[in-house]
């Protein structure tokens, strides 16, 4: 329906008349048969109209301007007010000739004329019947034309399609005044109230919003009910154009309107934020953007951060995607861009840092400055991952420290013990609540440079769970060609790890996964002898401890013969972590005496290190005597370093079993196992009587049965341990072996020899059996270490027993 104002004939008055009114007259079809008996004159003036088309029965107001209308509509008002009434073809034309105007038209009666202030004259019309031009007359000094009547073919009166059409346009233009908020609804009560199915046609016809040309080609229709088909059919369209508009406009509307209220409550909180003195949004992004200048992340970085900015500023304050992606630009803004302390290449005062806080580790001293000399000759070196590997106490954490003092770098520890989540590595994707970076970026973040020293403690103890395996994760950021581009998850992009230098510790270098093995320069750091931990409890533990404990070096001393006494008797370990314990606990004793006014030795005597610490316990380390036949000193390798074993062998008269016990491993039953079929095998050789290996039962066993006991390294000791109790000869004094044997006789290589060294010297061992292969090990243990050690080196079994067994029988020594 057209979107002007609808008024009805019985409320019109000249004063309220609006030419851009439409007047809707209640035709009834008495009204209708007595305008169809009229008959038409046999010519007319006729009135073009540039964009109106006038149907019978309707009435319009026309306002005309030309000088040829305004003159028509006076000549006929003042005679007998009957006009004809055609469209343009084009509205533009000021002076539309014959060819320009529509054939087809409408006769139509002057109702009213209203001559307007700006000289326009405004023609209330109504449309009467049907007409066409049989030929112009006149042009001057306007149209005028001969015309005839044009038929219309009507319907039966009880034609029910036609009565089903008009149902439907009576019901379609009530629904269209319904959508349209330009029709006001009491148009819905002159629909309702047209009588006649004609002008209901013809009414609704006029009122579509249908250009000039469609209601032409709707005036021509001749048949009625055709014409009503064509019209439903535009209803139809128009009826769905404002439906789809009017969804649209509601959408829009609301988006508007939600808007404009989040718009309305940002200025507000900006309003109050400012008031008080707060930071705005737009002003935490501006200083973001100003932090960002400064940064020195390349173009690529640089467009990410910009594209995240501009995300943030579209972003609604309140809702929580704002404070994940501000949490993500402050991150990304904290991290160490290409940011790299100056490395110190003062190689004697690095060498001079390392000696100062750590003790012996020549080794890894050594290395370090090997590292220091490359940077300082290329500058540009990546930086290595090294894995200190060993025993606890030895110091591999803590140096990790001094490193960093003697790089002049930031340090950072991470400890691994216990990590079952991949996402401590790589982090959590931004989109989770709560999600964060990876600990190896937070350090990073901590440290404020991209080159620190990172301490990645305890890399064995990592376990894999549900939620991934972290030292798989570990893998990329500790492999020298992939970790220019490390990713992490909430980061979302590469970070260049290539100038970190990593440092990993562990105490079982076998528990790591090989392909993280792999990518680590492994440095074993082997546990401390006597004389070296006596030196670092003199040169750093008590001073620690003094110190800690809020004494001066004038209120405690203690002496090098009182140290060495704690470290043999009181302590059983590698390093020197429970040796600082138990100087503490000295420490203590004599704060306590200070605190409480009492007297007591400030030089610390063998009687007071027993008063405080007890009688000494550890007294296994100690050798046994040779005087049984079957007892033989072995050495093993242990987590905390090395110890010395005691293989116990006996017999009994029986029916030849073989059994052992202390608590063994498999590997070690076996090697019991091969000891004595190399027995059986070559006992003639070795003079024992055959016989008794079916008449007597020989049992085996490792004291302390309490300890899991494993490894082959006890190979050739076993089998003194049976060639002594066979033959009931004494093993050689002070004599201690370690060696995995064969059943071809063979003495193969084992390891842990530097820690079982120690462990033979502290239990008072003079003489040590090896396999040739293991005199490599010896070498690389510094000298000062084997003094007092003698060393024998053997490739066969049968070396081992003319050293180790003596002609000498053992005490009680049983006739077989």
């Amino acid at each position: 329906m057209s979107q002007q104002k609808i008024l009805t004939i019985d409320s019109l008055s000249f004063q309220e008349l609006d030419h851009e009114a439409d007047l809707i007259p209640l035709l009834t079809p008495e009204d209708e048969e007595e305008m169809n008996k009229e008959e038409l004159p046999a010519d007319l003036p006729i009135l073009p109209l540039r964009n109106t088309v006038l149907f019978p029965g309707v009435v319009i107001p026309i306002t005309a301007g030309r000088d040829k209308s305004i003159k028509l509509l006076n000549d006929a008002n003042a005679l007998d007010k009957i006009i004809g009434v055609v469209s343009q073809k084009d509205e533009e034309d000021e002076d539309p000739t014959e060819e320009q105007i529509n054939k087809v038209g409408t006769v139509a009666r002057i109702l009213r004329i209203l001559k307007m202030p700006d000289g326009n004259v405004t023609v209330i019309l109504q449309g009467k019947k049907r007409f066409e031009i049989d030929k112009v007359t006149t042009t001057e000094p306007y149209l005028r034309a001969t015309i005839k009547e044009v038929p219309e073919v009507r319907p039966k009166d009880k034609d029910k399609e036609f009565s089903a059409i008009i149902e439907s346009i009576r019901e379609l233009a009530i629904q269209i005044i319904k959508e349209s908020p330009n029709i006001p609804t009491e148009a819905t009560f002159a629909i309702k109230n047209i009588e006649s199915n004609p002008f209901l046609i013809n009414f609704v016809s006029s009122n579509m919003n249908l250009t000039a040309q469609e209601k032409q080609e709707l005036l021509e229709v001749h048949d009625l009910k055709e014409r009503a088909l064509q019209t439903l059919k535009h209803m139809n369209i128009e009826l769905q154009k404002l439906e789809l508009k009017n969804d649209i406009q509601s959408k829009v509307r609301f988006d508007l309107d939600q808007q404009q209220r989040e718009y309305f409550l940002q200025q507000q909180m900006k309003t109050i934020q400012e008031e008080l003195g707060g930071n705005s949004t737009e002003q935490e992004i501006e200083e973001m953007r100003k932090k960002a200048k400064a940064k020195k992340w390349d173009a690529k970085v640089g467009e990410h951060f910009e594209k995240e900015v501009q995300k943030l500023q579209r972003t609604n304050p309140n809702s929580p995607d704002f404070g994940i992606q501000r949490n993500y630009l402050e991150l990304f803004l904290e991290l160490p861009w290409n940011e790299y302390s100056v490395d110190n290449f003062d190689l004697k005062r690095a060498k001079e840092i390392l000696d100062r806080d750590h003790f012996g580790l020549d080794d890894i001293k050594k290395r370090i400055i090997e590292h220091l000399a490359v940077l300082k000759l290329r500058n540009d070196m990546k930086s290595p991952i090294l894995c200190f590997t060993g025993p606890p106490g030895v110091g591999k954490t803590s140096i990790g420290r001094s490193i960093a003092e003697a790089l002049g770098r930031e340090y950072v520890r991470m400890s691994l013990g216990g990590l079952r989540d991949e996402a401590e590595i790589r982090g959590h994707r931004k989109t989770y609540i709560g999600a964060m970076p990876g600990r190896i970026l937070q350090n990073l973040k901590k440290a404020k440079t991209s080159n620190p020293v990172f301490i990645l403690d305890e890399i064995d103890k990592l376990s894999s769970s549900h939620n991934g395996d972290p030292s798989s994760a570990l893998l990329e950021a500790l492999d020298p060609e992939q970790n220019k581009e490390f990713y992490d998850n909430f980061l979302e992009m590469g970070f260049d790890l290539s100038k970190v230098m990593f440092i990993a510790t562990s105490n079982n270098i076998s528990a790591v996964q090989p392909a993280l093995r792999d990518r680590m320069e492994i440095i074993s750091m082997t546990g401390y002898t006597v004389e070296e931990k006596v030196e670092i409890a003199r040169q750093h533990l008590v001073s620690k401890q003094v110190k800690e404990h809020g004494l001066t070096s004038k209120q405690f001393s203690i002496g090098k013969k009182q140290i060495e006494k704690i470290v043999e008797g009181y302590t059983r370990e590698s390093g020197v972590r429970g040796l600082e314990k138990k100087i503490a606990q000295v420490v203590r004793n004599a704060a306590k005496s200070v605190a409480m006014e009492e007297e007591y030795n400030v030089k610390i005597t063998d009687e007071d290190i027993v008063k405080v610490l007890g009688a000494a316990r550890l007294e296994r380390d100690k050798y046994e005597n040779n005087e049984t036949a079957g007892v033989v000193t072995g050495l093993a390798w242990t987590s905390v370093g090395g110890d010395i074993l005691f293989i116990e062998s006996i017999i009994s008269e029986g029916k030849g079993s073989l059994t052992f016990t202390g608590n063994m491993g498999t590997v070690m039953k076996e090697s019991i196992t091969i000891a004595m079929e190399y027995v059986k095998a070559n006992a003639k050789r070795l003079g024992i009587n055959t016989e008794i290996f079916t008449k007597y039962n020989i049992h085996v066993h490792i004291p302390e049965g309490a300890t899991p006991k494993d490894g082959p390294s006890a190979g050739i000791a076993m089998l003194t341990s049976l060639v002594s109790l066979l033959t009931q000869k004494r093993v050689k004094k002070h004599l201690a072996m370690t060696g995995e044997i064969t059943l071809r006789g063979k003495v193969l290589p084992v390891g842990g020899i530097k820690e079982k060294i120690l462990a033979a010297k502290r239990a008072k061992i003079k003489e040590i059996i090896l396999c040739q292969e293991n005199k490599r090990d010896i070498d690389e243990i510094n000298q000062d270490y084997l003094e007092g050690l003698t060393f024998h080196y053997v490739n066969e079994m049968s070396e081992v027993l003319e050293l180790a067994i003596t002609k000498d029988k053992a005490k009680n020594a049983k006739t077989l």
